[in-house]
């Protein structure tokens, strides 16, 4: 999924929403969905990775060339320091 793709699945979410066809429990989940299935699908160097471990680590999603770069990313969006490992999300 390119990003416009994904800018228009968020879109048509939202206009569901604004016009009383979904609740925010179905607008967040379409929402989500969208996000994962953008971040999964990016061609080009950067991958997802999901940090796992302590929190506030555990869960923590970041686009990363490499594993060590992922490492580099989720501990610079962190104060202190958790230990936390990283792996590829799958699509």
């Amino acid at each position: 999924m390119d990003r416009i793709s994904a800018l228009r699945n968020v879109e048509d979410a939202l206009a569901d929403f604004e016009a009383g066809e979904v609740d925010l429990a179905e607008l967040e989940r379409r929402v989500r969905g969208t996000l994962r299935t953008y971040a999964t699908e990016l061609d080009g160097e950067l991958r997802a990775y999901r940090a796992t471990g302590e929190e506030p680590a555990d869960g923590m999603v970041v686009l990363a060339p490499s594993a060590g770069a992922a490492r580099e990313r989720v501990a610079g969006l962190l104060d202190g320091e958790p230990s936390f490992d990283v792996e590829p999300v799958e699509p």
